[in-house]
């Protein structure tokens, strides 16, 4: 049984490799099409033709896109990220601290959401068809109704202007207390875990439902076992792949809510870096922070497959 196990894993893996290639092709291919031309940019309006043409010399932006293509790719395979185009130091300086700052930032979410998402799924599938699941149900499709930007704009107005409870801006370098921490996570917290836990919520429901219709848990039933019984020594057992799946998904979501959230609340984070990037169009740093984006999402995705293989014998 080993073998065929291996094998997924193996193949698993190598997809999610070819996939990554795919992905910085695009990633890199894309961010040179971005309007404006990233030498005037930097250098201003009054900069004259000849400055221009010879800081995009001194870039390297007139080689072809193939061969900055493969530079860069081949610098990355070597963990050598470039410099950065606007501020003339190495982007891994750039961003490590700023990466340190989204970590901590995605752990506390998933802290809060990844609990609160798994009980409310499993209790909404056990109570299923009461009162108490309709109610989870609608306001699990009214939270996905909402985008992000909306839910932390809300947030902002009613914690920071209209209570004054919390600050409008997260300086995460300034949390140096317990309470401290407290206020400046608690928005964008509240804003990712709002987002991150409405799909968590309902692809949990589906899976410990999709468990309790089989027959071996319908003849539990029958024997005279409780439904939280059921749930606890059959249900979530068998169920435990397609919820690592939902939470896996539920969580490379979170990357996207990370954009919006860390602009909004000017979070010192790796995608508010990248939304910097854009406006001075430092093709490097934009490229660098896309693709860490896509290996955090390829991560997630390829961890959450090979623990559905283990965890499913159908599967092997």
């Amino acid at each position: 049984m080993k073998n065929p196990i291996l094998s997924l894993i193996a193949s698993r893996l190598l997809i999610a490799v070819i996939t990554l290639i795919i992905v910085s092709f695009a990633v890199f291919f894309a961010t040179t099409m971005l309007p404006g031309d990233t030498a005037s940019i930097l250098l201003g309006q009054a900069a004259t033709p000849e400055a221009v043409a010879g800081l995009r010399k001194a870039m390297h932006l007139d080689d072809p896109a193939i061969l900055r293509f493969l530079r860069w790719l081949s610098g990355l395979l070597v963990g050598d990220f470039g410099i950065s185009y606007a501020n003339d130091m190495p982007i891994a300086d750039l961003i490590g601290g700023r990466f340190a700052n989204s970590m901590k930032l995605a752990g506390i979410t998933a802290l809060f959401s990844v609990p609160i998402a798994l009980t409310l799924g499993i209790t909404s599938a056990m109570m299923r068809g009461t009162l108490y699941d309709r109610i989870v149900t609608v306001l699990t499709i009214g939270v996905i109704s909402v985008p992000e930007f909306m839910i932390a704009t809300s947030a902002v107005l009613f914690f920071a202007v209209y209570l004054q409870w919390l600050p409008a801006i997260s300086f995460a370098n300034e949390a140096h207390t317990f309470t401290d921490m407290l206020r400046v996570y608690a928005m964008p917290v509240i804003t990712l875990t709002f987002s991150g836990s409405a799909q968590m919520i309902r692809m949990t429901r589906a899976a410990v439902v999709e468990t309790l219709n089989t027959p071996y848990a319908e003849m539990a039933l029958l024997k005279g076992a409780s439904r939280s019984r059921i749930v606890l020594k059959h249900a979530l057992p068998n169920a435990l792949g397609p919820i690592v799946n939902a939470v896996a998904l539920s969580l490379s979501y979170l990357l996207g809510g990370v954009i919006i959230v860390e602009t909004i609340f000017n979070y010192p984070g790796i995608a508010k870096l990248m939304v910097d990037a854009v406006a001075t169009r430092d093709l490097p740093l934009i490229q660098t922070c896309a693709m860490i984006f896509c290996v955090g999402y390829l991560i997630l995705i390829t961890t959450a497959d090979i623990i559905a293989i283990l965890a499913n014998p159908r599967l092997r």
